[in-house]
């Protein structure tokens, strides 16, 4: 995305490219700053940086960010649809279906990675930045659960599973994936082969939905 960081004050010339809108801006410098984050760690990635990889003034990225922890959050918000893939629309496909592409485990490697190396950086840096850990289970963790739970009681409003509980179902569905993929800075370890995990979270996913008698 180009972005154009012109004064607001400047009357516009015929011929000049249209300026973005703060929304267009926004994402850009988010996108920018994960990259920058996992780079050069939460402590190494100063605001000037970021701006400066933007194409944005520093007025401009403390226009839209008052400060390094809110640009951090935003991040992670947009981080957290490399975890889950909702909300989404409904599909005309099995409930099975449905939650593999949501959690994308068959997403590629090098995208995986990308995902992965965020979460490295939070834990990594969480005993010197505290606040990290507390930023991602309120941007991440916690808003990805509920986006899950009301996924799970549309479909039980369409009669498409029986599940007393989707909040504790989003919560069991969570634990069973992520943590069938194996600790961030572990995964090489956890598993010997890609293929074992993948059918591994397969199979995970097979069991939730007979257990929940999906359609």
């Amino acid at each position: 995305m180009n972005i154009t960081d012109e004064s607001s004050d400047e009357p516009r010339k015929r011929g000049r490219p249209k300026v973005s809108s703060d929304e267009d801006k926004r994402t850009h410098i988010v996108e920018v700053a994960r990259r920058v984050f996992v780079k050069f760690g939460y402590a190494g990635s100063a605001t000037a940086v970021v701006a400066s990889e933007a194409g944005v003034s520093k007025q401009t990225l403390y226009k839209l960010f008052q400060s390094k922890e809110e640009l951090f959050a935003a991040v992670v918000g947009a981080h957290r649809r490399l975890m889950l893939d909702l909300p989404r629309p409904p599909e005309d496909i099995s409930i099975a279906e449905s939650l593999e592409r949501i959690f994308m485990i068959d997403m590629d490697e090098d995208l995986d990675a990308e995902r992965a190396g965020f979460l490295q950086l939070v834990f990594r840096e969480a005993a010197q930045f505290p606040e990290l850990i507390e930023i991602l289970q309120r941007e991440g963790i916690l808003a990805s659960r509920q986006y899950l739970a009301d996924w799970l009681r549309d479909r039980r409003a369409e009669g498409r599973l029986s599940l007393d509980d989707p909040e504790s179902g989003a919560r069991m569905l969570m634990d069973m994936i992520f943590g069938g993929m194996g600790p961030p800075e572990g995964r090489v370890q956890a598993w010997p082969d890609r293929t074992l995990m993948l059918a591994h979270l397969h199979r995970c996913i097979a069991i939730f939905a007979a257990g929940v008698g999906a359609a």
